[in-house]
């Protein structure tokens, strides 16, 4: 058995700097099947980088306070989650989470993953501009020795540190 409180929780962001505050909480209680992530978000502030799927892990995000945005497919439609409302990802469902700029309140949540408590970084997708060959493609994604995400096109091979 292990316990934690969030408030001794390490803060742990994004390498891309697109939010604050998120607290790895999986990590802190050393969970093998299940990713569970702590976020507040500012007006403006993400969950993650981008459009982005997880091809091997389904994820829920459960709204605690405020509104938080999220984009859901490659047609990017937008569906608004609201304090005690939850919404699912199946693996391969590209998404992207945050607040919006205009919000007037932060947002707290929770970000749940499974069957894994790490990314399995060759699993993971995100649609980002060519700078190759153009347009919006399908990237992989890498987490390099600096900490820093680098992004490949599928289609080309052209690859990029944001």
């Amino acid at each position: 058995m292990r316990k934690v409180a969030i408030d001794d929780v390490d803060v742990v962001t994004n390498p891309m700097g697109v939010h604050d505050l998120r607290k790895p909480v999986s990590r802190a209680l050393g969970t093998d099947h299940v990713a569970m992530n702590y976020f507040e978000l500012a007006p403006g502030d993400a969950f993650a980088g981008g459009l982005h799927t997880h091809e091997d892990q389904e994820e829920v995000f459960y709204v605690l306070s405020g509104t938080a945005t999220f984009e859901v497919g490659r047609e990017r439609e937008h569906v608004d989650v609201t304090a005690g409302e939850l919404i699912r990802f199946a693996p391969g469902e590209f998404q992207s989470g945050f607040v919006r700029e205009d919000a007037t309140s932060d947002v707290t949540a929770w970000a749940f993953g499974a069957p894994g408590a790490r990314h399995d970084w060759d699993a993971i997708r995100t649609i980002a501009t060519c700078r190759d060959c153009g347009g919006e493609r399908v990237h992989g994604a890498a987490l390099t020795d600096e900490g820093r995400f680098r992004f490949t096109c599928t289609e080309c091979g052209t690859s990029f540190s944001p």
